[in-house]
């Protein structure tokens, strides 16, 4: 028989690894404001994020706009599926495109 140790050990483990999918499938999206240089130009986008957190979000957005020649400006906010729709039109062709 088990000892009461290893049963609680293996419940939590258990546990943890059930919903390990589902926080990782949390979806998130970043609304942000980017400028490209020479001439002058600006755009406003959402992109799919990897995490909800603001800062990481700033950083992860930064990166990819860098590296299509953009340069963020700010990020306006971070935000799950339920905000998409109402950000779509407004994004255009910036919309999900990094």
């Amino acid at each position: 028989m088990w000892p009461m140790k290893q049963i609680l050990a293996s419940l939590v483990l258990t546990t943890l690894i059930t919903l390990s999918p589902a926080v990782a499938a949390a979806q998130c999206y970043a609304e942000y404001k980017a400028k490209r240089d020479s001439p002058l130009r600006l755009h406003y986008g959402v992109m799919e994020v990897s995490s909800c957190s603001p800062g990481e979000a700033k950083g992860e957005v930064a990166g990819r706009l860098k590296s299509a020649g953009w340069t963020l400006l700010n990020v306006i906010s971070v935000f799950g599926p339920e905000g998409l729709e109402k950000r779509k039109a407004n994004a255009g062709k910036y919309y999900l495109r990094f």
